[in-house]
């Protein structure tokens, strides 16, 4: 590990419809990391909780602060590890309706920051079934950036994913360094377009993405694709497990100098136009 980089990881799991289950997983993998000298891990979309029929996440959904957190919080505290929680059901302003939440809780157990996911996944997949995240999932509005040891974190979820002008300001407008994305792709949609589209918004930003991915069969009705990876800011995959739909961990080392050296050798923040010019090129 270079003197200026920091050791992170990032989860492939399978959630079931068993929050007692899940929670052992993360806890196991948690142990896993720390031996490995991470100091930092990621978890995938809906990492404590995957409903095998529909109405089962509205069921267990909590607010931030209910007993299904605060076993997590725990778990950061006991292992001395920040944790990028991504996708986790909370409780939405009526019973009706859920939060699709990021969470990222520091080394001391405190949730530091949380970010509601923006775009949601309303989609005819094709040869594959129909989505209507809308129908139970309350769109968030703000975007997140956090300072942390690991760098500025951009906070985001799954299908925020085929939307780069999120990304865009994260990096940009907010400081973004290294860019979170906990996913559930569909088997047909991962196959099709997961890693292209990483490693286009990590060359895009000049970014490192952690892409933290549900992989397998989660019950009858629903499969992930899987392949959890992290990706460096020039968009080189340096960290992925060799089968896509397998439980572990992705280890990998932050090297804030390569961040660096490639915004100071290509600096396309400084090349970027303004809204104003964009306007003006389409009159």
């Amino acid at each position: 590990m270079a003197v200026n980089s920091i050791r992170i990881a990032a989860v492939q799991m399978t959630s079931i419809n068993d929050l007692a289950t899940n929670y052992n997983t993360c806890a196991r993998l948690v142990k896993e990391a720390a031996s490995a000298g991470v100091k930092f891990l990621c978890f995938p979309e809906n990492f404590s909780f995957v409903g095998a029929k529909d109405g089962e996440s509205l069921k267990i959904a909590e607010p931030l602060d209910g007993p299904i957190m605060k076993g997590y919080c725990a778990l950061a505290r006991e292992s001395s590890m920040w944790l990028s929680l991504g996708g986790f059901q909370e409780r939405g302003s009526d019973d009706a309706h859920l939060c699709n939440t990021h969470v990222l809780i520091d080394d001391a157990g405190n949730i530091r920051s949380s970010y509601k996911k923006m775009h949601l996944f309303d989609v005819d997949v094709p040869g594959g079934a129909v989505y209507k995240e809308s129908s139970f999932t309350e769109a968030g509005k703000e975007i997140v950036a956090v300072d942390s040891p690991f760098g500025r974190l951009g906070l985001t979820v799954c299908y925020d994913l085929r939307f780069p002008e999120v990304y865009q300001q994260l990096r940009f407008h907010h400081g973004a360094q290294v860019l979170l994305v906990p996913a559930a792709f569909t088997k047909v949609t991962g196959e099709a377009h997961w890693e292209v589209l990483l490693r286009a918004r990590a060359i895009e930003t000049q970014c490192y993405v952690i892409a933290a991915a549900q992989g397998g069969k989660h019950s009858e009705k629903r499969e992930s694709f899987g392949d959890t990876l992290i990706i460096d800011p020039w968009g080189t995959v340096i960290g992925r497990l060799p089968d896509r739909a397998s439980t572990g961990i992705v280890v990998a080392d932050i090297d804030f100098s390569l961040i660096e050296s490639v915004r100071t050798k290509m600096p396309i923040s400084q090349h970027r136009k303004p809204i104003d010019f964009w306007k003006q090129a389409s009159m």
